[in-house]
């Protein structure tokens, strides 16, 4: 089974660095990258192309115009160029340890979508990780111990590793806490609800409302924690003021019982299934 890895990134070029070097060393070697890139000016582009040159792996650019946040419409983008039959949604600011890819594809089950958490790092650390390259992805259980210790982080509990067996199937229907930054889904299941809204705009909700369009599909929630754990590197808030307006728009979503976005992957040609 190939993995496509949708990385979503925007005018970031450390942050996207640190994310690509944890990939790139990731222990499995059966996927593709492509980084889905939401009008970055042409740092981002050499970066890519540099490391491309080198990668090991597939690795590819799938650009658009910068018309504001439109992070939905670069993931749908990427995500038709796609040749995975599953998806691994990545931010381009999460990096993950070696053996992430590993362990989505132990979780990943036709009919359920996996739903990764994250550590956060403090503004001080992130800032030393990216001025000298630290490679946090190669960290021990040791390391990151000491580094909460120190306040770099705010927890460890996401990187350790259970298998939990039944116990990741018990909100099989709950849509809170899947974000996009760390979210597993095959790509027929993705197909069949039409991709991202590209009708939310600007930042917030676009990623609940693809899981709830998941769930009325058919789609079931599979827990991913304590397996899928990525680090988060700080970043300023993002622009919220259709924060408001989205979540209205969500909640409209969830009475509705929709399954398909009006607006979504077919516009790039990735076609919609039936549900």
């Amino acid at each position: 089974m190939l993995i496509s890895v949708i990385v979503t990134t925007y005018n970031r070029p450390d942050a996207l660095r640190a994310t690509l070097a944890g990939l790139l060393a990731q222990h499995e070697r059966g996927f593709e990258i492509l980084v889905a890139d939401d009008g970055s000016r042409d740092d981002t582009r050499a970066l890519i192309e540099a490391t491309a040159r080198t990668s090991p792996l597939p690795l590819h650019h799938v650009w658009q115009e910068d018309k504001g946040f439109r992070a939905g419409a670069a993931r749908n983008r990427a995500t038709a160029a796609a040749k995975g039959e599953y998806l691994i949604f990545l931010d381009g600011d999460c990096v993950p340890r070696e053996d992430w890819i590993a362990s989505h594809r132990a979780l990943a089950e036709p009919g359920w979508m996996v739903a990764g958490n994250r550590i956060l790092l403090s503004e001080s650390f992130t800032r030393l990780v990216l001025e000298r390259n630290t490679p946090i992805h190669e960290w021990t259980d040791e390391q990151w111990r000491a580094a909460v210790t120190r306040g770099d982080i705010n927890r460890t509990q996401p990187l350790k590793s259970y298998s939990l067996g039944p116990l990741r199937k018990l909100a099989a229907r709950r849509w809170q806490r899947v974000r996009t930054c760390n979210l597993g889904v095959w790509m027929t299941d993705f197909r069949a609800v039409n991709g991202f809204d590209e009708a939310f705009e600007g930042w917030g909700f676009e990623d609940s409302d693809l899981a709830v369009r998941l769930i009325n599909h058919g789609t079931r929630r599979k827990e991913g924690a304590f397996a899928t754990g990525v680090l988060h590197l700080w970043h300023r808030e993002n622009d919220r003021r259709f924060e408001g307006a989205n979540w209205d728009r969500l909640q409209q979503r969830i009475a509705s019982h929709e399954v398909l976005a009006a607006s979504g992957l077919d516009r790039y040609g990735g076609g919609v299934t039936s549900p």
